[in-house]
């Protein structure tokens, strides 16, 4: 876990350059204190916050860059809802959806992001979902840009699973279910328990017998 004291310095290696001063300018407007995590599985990014202390955006380290922009100013969106608004609103509710557009709307252009993200994200930032990963169509076009592991190479988001096929996740066996907004309800296949899952995890689906 990195916190960032020099915002410049380390933003300039996670966002595409002609992003950072806008960036680096909502760093300064918003306050917030920026962590650049380890790799999470069950996560992208998150904003948290306490009463009488800074605004707090952690996002994972391990993104390219049009991952990490979109994640950050969807991080950001939550802390300017939470400055902007004195009553309490739904995590992605519709300020959050108005804030977020607004945020990504001087970004979004081919100075930025290459042609077949751009393409995906102008309908996305018409009604953003809580996770890019439920946009297929978007989710595909920035896995194009992820630098894989070798025990990453031969995995696939959970949301490109098939509801009733099984998948391995923590080298245990599912069964997948429905899609819940982020998350997809799956079925431990030994013990028959309900778990959910984030979306956008990587998981592994067995050979056929």
């Amino acid at each position: 876990m990195v916190v960032v004291k020099s915002a410049q310095k380390s933003l300039s290696h996670f966002i595409p350059q002609p992003a950072l001063e806008y960036c680096l300018r909502l760093h300064r407007q918003y306050r917030f204190k920026l962590i650049i995590t380890p790799p999470r599985r069950t996560r992208l990014g998150c904003f948290s916050v306490r009463p009488m202390q800074q605004p707090v955006i952690r996002i994972n380290g391990n993104l390219n860059p049009y991952s990490f922009v979109i994640t950050y100013l969807h991080e950001v969106a939550h802390c300017a809802v939470y400055l902007e608004n004195k009553r309490k609103t739904l995590p992605h509710g519709k300020e959050w959806k108005q804030a977020f557009r607004r945020l990504l709307m001087p970004v979004m252009n081919a100075s930025v992001f290459p042609e077949e993200i751009l393409g995906c994200l102008l309908p996305y930032a018409a009604d953003p979902k809580a996770a890019t990963g439920s946009d297929r169509r978007l989710s595909a076009a920035l896995g194009k840009y992820d630098v894989q592991t070798v025990e990453e190479a031969n995995k696939i988001p959970l949301m490109h699973v098939r509801e009733g096929e099984i998948f391995v996740f923590q080298t245990r066996l599912f069964i997948r279910g429905a899609l819940r907004r982020t998350r997809v309800l799956c079925t431990e296949k030994k013990s028959s328990r309900r778990f959910t899952i984030p979306a956008h995890v990587l998981v592994e689906q067995p050979e056929p017998m």
